[in-house]
């Protein structure tokens, strides 16, 4: 039997700017991804496949196409929607690490399940810090951290409300070779114990290889899609 699927995505378009300033970023995207994949986003800079992500992650709507996202049809609603249908579903990291400064670690992990309702954000976020090796800089602010703590605590900010689907944007990109290589494997161990699905975009062929699947964007089109392994 075929896996379920968290993504599929037909016809898939976004345009940006309006009239003569319009630009075409995505132009027709077809894309399946099953439920536990792991799969690589691969293409240089300009290729679309960031877009793609905001697209398939709901933080930027469609211009055209048909998407269902963890059981949600994401063409069908608005941007207010596309927040809460991505709470708790999505779990997004980024190259930037967007911690919120004034916030120790503990609090930057705990608030956004606290204002999802969740009962039990603050020993969750613990727990995630723990498993991400910062049980000892709970307290710590993102100044007191450094730039691999800080995507540490992005991750376990991803992490703890147990997604069904996880972003990671490019996540090693500001940071030298040796951490970088630590957080991959921080993320990928993380999400064999979870199971979530979990695409990675990158231009980095030799991460692409470590995927289940590795799908290249040219141009705001689909160039290849190929198994890793």
């Amino acid at each position: 039997m075929a896996s379920p699927l968290t993504i599929s995505a037909r016809n898939l378009t976004l345009t940006l700017g309006q009239g003569d300033a319009s630009v075409e970023i995505l132009r027709g995207i077809d894309l399946d991804v099953a439920t536990g994949e792991v799969l690589a986003l691969l293409g240089p800079s300009g290729s679309g496949k960031s877009s793609l992500m905001a697209v398939l992650s709901g933080l930027e709507r469609a211009s055209g196409g048909t998407i269902t996202v963890a059981g949600e049809d994401f063409a069908a609603l608005d941007e207010d929607a596309l927040a809460h249908a991505r709470r708790g579903r999505i779990g997004i990291v980024l190259q930037a690490f967007h911690l919120l400064p004034t916030m120790t670690a503990a609090e930057n992990v705990a608030t956004p399940m606290e204002l999802a309702g969740s009962k039990d954000a603050g020993p969750r976020a613990r727990a995630e810090l723990e498993a991400v090796g910062l049980g000892h800089r709970l307290g710590h602010y993102p100044t007191q951290l450094s730039g691999g703590e800080q995507q540490r605590v992005a991750l376990a900010r991803a992490m703890a409300p147990r997604p069904q689907l996880i972003f990671a944007d490019e996540p090693t990109g500001n940071l030298d070779v040796a951490t970088g290589h630590d957080i991959i494997e921080l993320l990928f161990a993380r999400r064999a114990e979870t199971g979530a699905t979990l695409i990675i975009i990158t231009h980095d062929a030799e991460l692409a290889k470590r995927c289940d699947r590795i799908v290249t964007i040219a141009d705001g089109r689909i160039a290849s899609d190929t198994a890793a392994k």
